[in-house]
């Protein structure tokens, strides 16, 4: 199989598909779609993990989570996702510590449409690897990482390069929020 991994510049693939919310009964689950997100006029970072219950996975996951405020205050909406169900999702978030308080989305991307539209599937497994999509406002792929299964992220160089893209002008490698750009 050869992955074509959805890159910089394309539109961000329609989508609509369950995700879990909350671990509170009665309250876990919702339909998150693509028209939603467009709609709101924010960012969206979308992440995906390989599979729940495993061990570098709640570590990004947490990770992220700790950074939730940091991305609500660039305007963007965080969305974790793998492909397995939501059943599964929300069985791990009520079992790991570490996920209970999650204040993003879980999506669940059962059927892999949407990693497989996203060039994200390793082949032998058929799992997502992990991803991380930075999509602007108007749905438009703006940042793209794909890191080995075993290696995990690092959410802060997320932050950075969403600051990056949010300052409009050109920043020089190793930039940081509040640095000069190249334009100023």
């Amino acid at each position: 199989m050869k992955n074509a991994v959805l890159s910089v510049g394309a539109e961000f693939p329609a989508f609509a598909k369950k995700a879990v919310v909350s671990i509170e009964k009665g309250k876990e689950f919702y339909d998150i779609t693509s028209e939603e997100i467009k709609g709101s006029g924010k960012w969206m970072v979308m992440f995906w993990w390989p599979k729940d219950f495993t061990f570098v996975c709640p570590t990004e996951i947490a990770e992220f989570n700790k950074h939730y405020q940091d991305f609500a205050d660039r305007d963007a909406i965080l969305i974790g996702a793998s492909t397995d169900s939501e059943f599964v999702h929300l069985a791990w978030r009520k079992d790991h510590e570490d996920l209970r308080g999650l204040q993003f989305p879980m999506l669940a991307d059962t059927s892999k449409s949407l990693a497989a539209e996203l060039g994200i599937l390793e082949a032998e497994e058929k799992i997502a690897y992990r991803a991380t999509f930075v999509v602007d406002p108007n749905g438009i792929v703006r940042w793209t990482s794909v890191y080995d299964l075993s290696v995990g992220r690092n959410v802060k160089e997320v932050l950075r390069v969403m600051d990056a893209l949010q300052t409009d002008e050109l920043c020089p490698c190793n930039w940081q929020k509040g640095e000069a750009t190249l334009n100023a």
